[in-house]
């Protein structure tokens, strides 16, 4: 079994919404073999609690307006640093960073096939490892 074709309009959609909003490392796995409950996972993450919130708050509004769909489940809201949205047919995930490296999803579902995305969210990864890498170079110049 493989994602629908409603799926993947999610996905797109989704992931494009994310990147407009600088989410990093967006990605996306076709979990329809190996779950019942849902066809597609979309994970994407950001170095700040107000940008998960801004992130998922532009993908719950674009899928809304583009394409009709509204989650049937939002977690995670109130301490927004990992937000699940629930579209039945998908299931995005907007994590902060350091929730990200934690919990590696990536590495549960590193054995579904990866959904191919638009290229505005494909250029997102590597991104978190970039704010990572400048960030810390900012606190050693602090520091100095």
């Amino acid at each position: 079994m493989t994602a629908t074709d409603r799926s993947i309009e999610l996905i797109k959609a989704a992931s494009l919404a994310a990147a407009d909003k600088l989410a990093h490392d967006i990605i996306a796995y076709d979990v329809s073999d190996v779950l019942s409950i849902t066809d597609a996972f979309l994970l994407a993450s950001a170095p700040n609690d107000r940008q998960v919130k801004s992130i998922v708050d532009e993908i719950e509004e674009r899928l809304n307006k583009d394409l009709g769909a509204k989650p049937v489940r939002r977690e995670g809201d109130r301490e927004a640093r990992w937000v699940l949205l629930d579209y039945v047919d998908i299931v995005v995930h907007v994590q902060h960073s350091e929730e990200r490296v934690f919990y590696a999803l990536e590495r549960l579902w590193k054995d579904c096939p990866e959904l191919d995305l638009p290229e505005e969210a494909k250029a997102t990864r590597g991104k978190a490892a970039e704010h990572a890498e400048a960030t810390a170079a900012e606190q050693d110049g602090d520091l100095s």
